[in-house]
């Protein structure tokens, strides 16, 4: 019998079109799907699990039932499959898993997935990280029951004023806005991200002034995220998403790696170029 293994595999944000084909692969030889139901729609599960695939959901079951779970579907010499959504190295909650399979002798792979924030990104249809204006991608939290280290608390990272994506902070949206405008001018504009990917998603882009009075009028509890980025001025999100407050950019600069005289190792600039010609 090969040796047990457990293949933990990101869902992406909902769509099931953006798993990775290796994910879907491997959904569609499962055995056993061990899913977090609250996070993943029916709708992927249907489109790639086959029949007689038993489907196991693990919103209502503790750590130790879902280890449970897995090592003794991994022992029985079945292909099982623990899918998370979004990607599951990022606020999934698999260190702990992958603990227990290690101590209980079971191995396991990680299929990467598509996170929520780069999903958003690409329906706002906007670069996070641009010339002369934004080089960095802060991926954070603000404190709620579980708490972010001290070094790491929204203030902290909101004072590089890099393009921001903050996750499970709806509850605590008042908290976090009043932190972010402590380096974020006012008029930042911020996406909030309400179940991107799903059949009901909603975008909004507000100003950060806005970002709690928005979030409380549209009651977005849960599964919202928030993209708070200088960058999403150059947003051209479609209409259908209702979004609003979207600015002109405030920077033409473009990149160098495109530029005619630019040297990079598979693209000599046109002045070398020329020269060679001329030797």
């Amino acid at each position: 019998m090969p040796k047990p293994i457990i293949h933990f595999i990101g869902a992406g944000p909902g769509d099931p079109d953006l798993i990775t084909v290796k994910g879907a692969r491997l959904l569609k030889q499962a055995d056993v799907v061990v899913y977090a139901d609250s996070l993943i729609p029916i709708d992927l599960i249907n489109h790639y699990v086959k029949p007689k695939t038993e489907i196991i959901p693990t919103a209502d079951k503790s750590l130790a039932q879902i280890l449970e779970i897995l090592v003794d579907r991994a022992q029985s010499g079945k292909t099982v499959i623990r899918l998370h959504d979004g990607d599951p190295c990022l606020y999934g909650a698999i260190q702990e898993q992958m603990n227990g399979l290690l101590a209980a002798g079971i191995d396991f792979e990680i299929i990467p997935g598509v996170s929520a924030y780069q999903l958003a990104a690409a329906k706002l249809r906007v670069e996070l990280t641009q010339p002369q204006q934004i080089q960095s991608i802060i991926l954070t939290r603000v404190s709620g029951r579980t708490q972010v280290p001290a070094t790491e608390e929204l203030e902290t990272m909101a004072a590089h004023q890099a393009s921001l994506c903050l996750y499970l902070s709806a509850r605590h949206v008042q908290k976090a806005q009043t932190k972010l405008l402590k380096h974020y001018p006012a008029d930042t504009p911020v996406a909030i991200c309400f179940r991107v990917g799903w059949k009901d998603e909603r975008i909004l882009v507000v100003p950060l002034t806005a970002m709690a009075s928005t979030t409380d009028r549209e009651n977005l509890i849960r599964t919202t995220m928030y993209v708070v980025s200088p960058a999403l001025k150059a947003a051209t999100v479609p209409t259908e998403y209702g979004t609003s407050h979207i600015s002109k950019p405030t920077t033409t600069a473009t990149s160098n790696l495109y530029a005619a005289d630019y040297d990079r190792l598979f693209r000599r600039s046109h002045e070398l170029k020329q020269r060679d010609f001329d030797d």
